[in-house]
């Protein structure tokens, strides 16, 4: 099972927009000192959005060769075809699981739902974990929905971003007889969901503080609950702020205050603006993370 933390990585691009390899080493190197238990690329956070297929594939790649942990690659789509091709990809350059979102913009029903994950699964020998994330896709996956493809043997988990702690509470009582873990997908629900029984958390605070997320996770875990609360509350300045505007974009200016360079965002994300920028390096200094 993929459980622990597991942060969705930026992608840094270079003055040229190209991926910047030698930055994208360097944030994975700094997230493994922290302790994490694996990474994502090409996630939501890494701007999945508006990578190329070629440019997925190169991400992909890059993650398996520099990665000392498990690898997750996002290969996702709202076009079937296209997230196979991605998934089968992944499997083959050596990702550990891939990640796939529900079908945004078209919105189908249950059984398309259905289909459209059973064919990925089937398309490749690796572990799926889904993703659901209504913010983004304008659709929540139906409890009824994510039970059944529980049962499929290489899908063994979902990263949870629907905001409601009922709604994954309501998956952990329903897949409890499978090898299926729940992952929180907000950083702010990461200490609730684990201590329900959560799997962990794909995080895009642990960019910034992967051993403190760390810390928290597997206090949770473990019921240490006092000291979970503890940490929770430490990061939760930091964690407003981050999506104080559309994610990616305050983490990746985060990233840069850091001195871990993440280069500019590609449209149509734009910068921070300059009253949040102020927000994040005060909450940054405040922790520690900048002078």
């Amino acid at each position: 099972m993929f459980e622990g933390v597991i942060p969705a990585l930026v992608t840094p691009f270079a003055k040229d927009s190209s991926i910047d390899a030698e930055k994208f080493r360097d944030i994975v190197s700094f997230v493994e000192d922290g302790g994490v238990s694996g990474i994502l690329a090409c996630g939501t956070t890494g701007e999945s959005a508006t990578l190329s297929i070629a440019e997925h594939k190169e991400l992909i790649d890059l993650s398996v060769d520099c990665a000392k942990v498990p690898v997750v690659a996002g290969t996702g789509s709202n076009n079937t075809a296209e997230a196979v091709d991605l998934t089968k990809y992944a499997a083959d350059a050596g990702a550990d699981a891939a990640l796939i979102i529900s079908p945004y913009y078209n919105k189908t029903n249950n059984a398309g739902l259905l289909a459209h994950f059973n064919a990925i699964a089937d398309s490749a020998d690796i572990p799926i974990i889904l993703y659901n994330v209504p913010s983004r896709t304008g659709q929540n996956v139906p409890l009824e929905v994510i039970s059944e493809l529980a049962k499929v043997e290489n899908i063994v988990g979902i990263k949870e971003a629907s905001g409601s702690v009922e709604n994954v509470s309501r998956i952990l009582e329903e897949t409890v007889d499978e090898d299926f873990g729940v992952l929180s997908g907000e950083d702010g629900l990461a200490f609730p969901i684990t201590a329900l029984g959560g799997a962990g958390v794909i995080s895009v605070v642990a960019n910034l503080l992967p051993e403190m997320m760390v810390q928290m996770v597997d206090a949770s875990k473990k019921g240490d609950f006092a000291i979970a609360r503890e940490l929770h509350y430490k990061m939760a300045p930091l964690i407003r702020v981050l999506f104080s505007e559309t994610n990616p974009i305050p983490v990746k200016r985060a990233i840069d205050l850091m001195g871990l360079a993440s280069g500019d965002m590609r449209l149509p994300l734009a910068p921070i603006s300059k009253e949040n920028e102020t927000v994040l390096t005060d909450v940054l200094r405040s922790m520690g993370c900048i002078e």
